[in-house]
């Protein structure tokens, strides 16, 4: 349930299509272009004693990069505590904005860059802190669980900060301390905890604009031709498609399912940005883009987060040539939203949880 008015929900979809709108694909490169760039990349970084790292659902270029130079690929809270635990001054991070800013959080001494400070989510978009603090103001008996897929100032109004893969751990925990929810911002992820957990729940309402698209009727038509395909759909997806799924998990779950299973063939319902890394470590399986609402132009994202599709190698040189788009995150709003992301991380150890997620 929500207590947001419908009003504002409709203001909230329009301001993600006018961000939508802005959004430019970076252009193609051809091979020469893209070694000149790797080079010069290389070399800056090399000087300047910087690291980068990469989320899975960047362009594979991007990640084969941050691999090749001691960088890292994987979930933004994976990327902010490599980027916290590396001995690199500066720190560029190819993803979206609210990753920049968890990195920066977690290592407030360091530079942190992005190669665009305009790639955002639509989650982030979705739950500004001038609403999303009246919102908690108005349900104080409630304890506030936010995902990871928020702005530092979102998680400096919470409780706990929660990825994907501990989620569910949480709230089933605070439910069995008698507490009842706040959930923000996806609300098919809180859907599909509060039908797992039976906690009490109050949901925000907002969705990914990837994962909203994955479509029940087409993922079953999907399955006839592929049979013997298993289905791993991470639990941002509509519950119609979660219903399905042979495996539900966050990023770095689906990547270990895919090994583990003993399929050939798997249909993925995540941004298809990670299957780069799938078939990296499963070359000799298959792996199928679950479909989405449209196709081309009608649809929105077809699969891939257009803010992720704006990072690019040019922009990330001029980042570093140029030390622009600098992640700057206020002190004691940092401070703030850094002490909900310790829980988290103290409530996974005391459990001896990973805590991974897409977001």
């Amino acid at each position: 349930m929500s207590s947001i008015p419908s009003n504002q929900l409709a203001a909230d979809q329009a301001v993600v299509c006018q961000f939508l709108d802005r959004t430019v694909a970076p252009e193609q490169l051809s091979p020469i272009e893209v070694a000149d760039y790797k080079d010069r990349i290389t070399r800056l970084m090399q000087e300047k004693n910087a690291r980068l790292v990469a989320h899975y659902y960047t362009d594979s270029v991007l990640q084969d990069l941050a691999e090749e130079t001691g960088g890292f690929v994987g979930d933004s809270l994976e990327m902010a505590r490599f980027g916290h635990d590396c001995d690199a001054q500066i720190l560029v991070v190819a993803g979206v904005r609210f990753m920049g800013e968890t990195a920066k959080i977690l290592s407030p001494d360091k530079t942190v860059l992005m190669p665009t400070l305009e790639a955002t989510c639509s989650l982030d978009i979705a739950c500004p802190k001038e609403e999303f603090e009246p919102f908690c103001n108005a349900h104080p008996d409630r304890e506030v669980v936010v995902y990871a897929n928020t702005s530092a100032a979102v998680k400096a109004q919470s409780d706990w900060v929660v990825t994907s893969s501990i989620a569910l751990e949480v709230v089933d925990h605070l439910k069995g301390q008698g507490k009842k929810i706040l959930w923000a911002p996806d609300k098919h992820l809180g859907n599909y905890i509060q039908l797992t957990t039976g906690a009490d729940m109050l949901l925000w309402d907002a969705a990914c604009i990837v994962h909203e698209e994955f479509k029940y009727r087409g993922l079953q038509d999907m399955r006839s031709l592929y049979p013997e395909a298993a289905i791993l759909a991470h639990p941002e997806s509509p519950q119609a498609v979660l219903d399905i799924a042979d495996v539900i998990g966050s990023t770095t779950q689906i990547i270990k399912a895919s090994q583990n299973l003993s399929n050939d063939e798997f249909i993925v319902a995540t941004d298809k940005g990670i299957f780069h890394k799938l078939q990296q470590l499963s070359p000799n399986k298959k792996f199928i883009v679950a479909p989405t609402a449209g196709d081309d132009a009608s649809c929105r994202s077809c699969a891939h987060c257009p803010w992720m599709a704006m990072n690019s190698l040019d922009s990330m040189l001029r980042s570093l040539e140029q030390g622009d788009n600098e992640i700057d995150v206020d002190r004691e709003l940092a401070e703030a939203a850094m002490r909900p992301l310790t829980r988290m991380l103290n409530f996974a150890s005391e459990q001896h949880l990973a805590v991974r997620g897409k977001a």
